[in-house]
């Protein structure tokens, strides 16, 4: 079946249970916000219905401003949550997973963020890296899918189709995964230590999908279960007050559910994943035809090596002329 150990998983999530308040804190925050948002956007809409004789109209209107407003606020924050949240949880991970000791208690929050600091002195350099990442992922996805496509085996269209549903969801643990890798090696090269990641996981791209789609179907099971149980306050709230019933209701717990699922169901599934491809690639190297078929077909890939070598040539250069001048 799968690959990981799942007991391992959690015993990583019991030893890190700081860091997982402290995301629960941060995605508790961000959802409440969007709450608001989406809750006040309503609210002025049926204020301005009510003015115009059609509070019911206004209402919806409203809410789907404020439900727009509310993912702009996500997507305007994404780059801060990578940051302070999920690089911060993967150097934990990572330095459990290798045995090293990390600070208990608050002092782990604290301890996770410098050590993300020492490793990108700037949020937009980790952002650019895992945009990149995201960008090759999905080449490397779509390789494997075109290939599927030319096998004439009847049935198969829809076999692909459910994997990649499962690749998609996936995919967003897996650059995590990457920058996990490199975070793990202790090089300073982030560039090319990402495209080395990345052919790695390319070369065990099988293995990879199979234990994706397990992580897959956990990680929304759980968060159904997670959903229906935020659902049914608001149920009985809806039995007491008949005129909260309607879309609006669902959105709010849709909202609440992805909160509990970034901040505790999402770690889960990461580490799954992390667990296993370091596994996979123990005394592996990456095989060079596969670093061919990246640069090939995958612009972002090529890009990545650049900024790599550029990097290793301006770190390089310094040196180089002070050994001639000592000369």
């Amino acid at each position: 079946m799968w690959d990981f150990k799942f007991s391992t998983v959690i015993a990583l999530m019991v030893k890190t249970y700081p860091f997982l308040v402290f995301r629960f804190l941060v995605y508790t925050s961000i959802t409440l916000i969007a709450v608001a948002l989406t809750g006040g956007g309503a609210g002025l809409g049926w204020l301005g219905g009510v003015i115009l004789g059609e509070p019911e109209g206004g209402v919806f209107y409203g809410g789907i401003l404020g439900a727009g407003a509310a993912t702009y606020f996500l997507y305007f924050i994404r780059e801060y949550v990578l940051y302070q949240v999920k690089a911060g949880h993967i150097a934990l991970l990572v330095k459990l997973m290798d045995g090293e000791p990390v600070p208990e208690g608050q002092g782990m929050v604290v301890y996770a963020k410098d050590q993300v600091k020492s490793r990108f002195k700037e949020s937009n350099v980790l952002f650019a890296v895992d945009q990149l990442i995201k960008g090759v992922l999905k080449v490397i996805s779509g390789m494997f899918n075109t290939v599927a496509n030319l096998v004439p085996i009847p049935g198969l269209a829809n076999i692909i189709k459910v994997i990649n549903k499962i690749i998609s969801m996936s995919l967003t643990y897996v650059d995590e995964i990457i920058l996990a890798y490199y975070m793990k090696n202790g090089s300073d090269n982030v560039w090319s230590e990402s495209s080395k990641a990345l052919v790695l996981y390319a070369q065990n791209y099988g293995k990879m999908l199979k234990n994706a789609f397990w992580v897959s179907l956990l990680v929304w099971g759980l968060t159904i279960v997670v959903f229906f149980t935020v659902l049914a306050p608001f149920a009985a709230l809806v039995v007491a007050i008949p005129s909260l019933a309607g879309f609006w209701t669902f959105v709010v717990a849709a909202l609440l559910a992805w909160g509990i699922k970034s901040a505790v169901i999402d770690p889960i599934a990461m580490t799954a994943l992390m667990q296993v491809y370091f596994k996979t690639i123990e005394g592996q190297d990456p095989q060079r035809e596969w670093e061919e078929k990246l640069e090939q077909v995958s612009g972002k890939f090529r890009e990545l090596k650049e900024k790599g070598q550029s990097l290793a040539k301006s770190t390089f250069k310094p040196f180089f002329k002070k050994t001639q001048q000592a000369t």
